[in-house]
């Protein structure tokens, strides 16, 4: 458990509300291992290649934002949400990106969340052609992410047809080869998302959709989130103040010109345009106002709080910390101030 999450919650805000911004005083021994004197330390930042995970650090590139707010940066691409956490855990990353299959790991106290980064509904249950209900599935080989959203859309989806992941043959993959082994056959049906879902529709076109996010929109928020490393928050907190500033910038910047992010985060990425604009278009982007409201009116505590009740209820976690004690909320609200 972490310690004292609360009160450096609370600390953190309050250094944003004085407008202090020390960065020169970061320790050179920190966590992100800043140089000795350096007016701009090292923000060491994870993300997952999509445009979820990487249109905020692309629209933060191109804008100078980094600079703008004293800090340099060095970005880190993984497959997915849990190697991040544990990069945090192990002290070798800063902030990343998780989806919502990862939420569980901040609520057992792994990490903290700086920020909702979207709603998602990106989603998927797919299976091979001629397999049409979730009631299908049962007895099938099943590929899924571990700890992901596809596995978290799949696991629902089960529930609803009255069937357990011990009903299906479940084969854990990392996403890419989710991609492959649905295509070529070897499995039956996989828990994924857009845009790895237009890539196997591109070999599979009349595969079948069993189930979506908007099937579960009444009972969960399918939040993504950036994370931060506990220790840096503390040992950092106007790092932190200038990261979480460059983060609301780039929020908004999304909102206000999405066509030009997809094409910032496809350029950063060295990909299809179009895969990354089918991506976008599979999630609600808030502005930072958004986000300050949803946090200050309850909202955010709610969507942790459904997320938290899934986990435990799924055997993720026995009981969830309180999402104030995770939940950088105030200092993202005074970021704005």
């Amino acid at each position: 458990m972490i310690r004292n999450k609360r009160s450096r919650i609370v600390a953190i805000a309050a250094l944003i509300s004085a407008g202090a911004i020390a960065l020169a005083g970061c320790s050179s021994s920190g966590a992100s291992g800043d140089e000795a004197g350096s007016d701009h330390p090292t923000i060491r930042m994870g993300y997952i290649a999509d445009f979820n995970g990487a249109s905020l650090l692309a629209i933060a590139d191109e804008l100078g934002l980094w600079e703008e707010h004293g800090l340099d940066v060095k970005e880190s691409v993984f497959t997915n949400g849990p190697l991040q956490i544990t990069a945090l855990g192990t002290n070798d990353l800063d902030f990343g990106y998780i989806g919502s299959g990862a939420m569980w790991l901040p609520a057992s106290g792994e990490a903290q969340v700086a920020m909702i980064n979207s709603l998602g509904d990106a989603d998927r249950v797919i299976a091979q052609p001629g397999i049409t209900s979730i009631a299908d599935l049962e007895g099938k080989k099943v590929a899924v992410p571990e700890g992901t959203s596809g596995d978290m859309i799949l696991t629902m989806a089960l529930k609803s047809a009255g069937l357990t992941i011990d009903d299906v043959e479940k084969v854990a993959m990392d996403p890419a080869t989710v991609v492959s082994a649905f295509a070529s056959g070897q499995v039956d049906a996989a828990g994924i998302w857009f845009p790895l879902i237009d890539t196997i529709q591109g070999q599979v076109p009349d595969l079948e959709i069993l189930a979506s996010n908007e099937d579960f929109a009444d009972e969960i928020a399918f939040t993504s989130a950036i994370v931060a490393n506990p220790a840096f928050t503390e040992e950092h907190p106007e790092a932190t103040e200038a990261v979480i500033a460059v983060l609301r910038e780039a929020m908004d910047y999304r909102v206000e010109n999405l066509d030009e992010a997809v094409s910032l985060t496809a350029a950063m990425l060295k990909g299809d345009e179009a895969a990354f604009a089918t991506d976008a278009a599979n999630a609600k982007y808030l502005t930072s106002a958004e986000l300050d409201s949803y946090t200050e009116d309850g909202t955010v505590e709610t969507w942790l709080t459904s997320l938290n009740d899934y986990f435990v209820s799924a055997g993720k976690l026995q009981q969830a910390e309180p999402v104030s004690s995770y939940y950088l909320g105030d200092a993202f609200v005074a970021a704005g101030k």
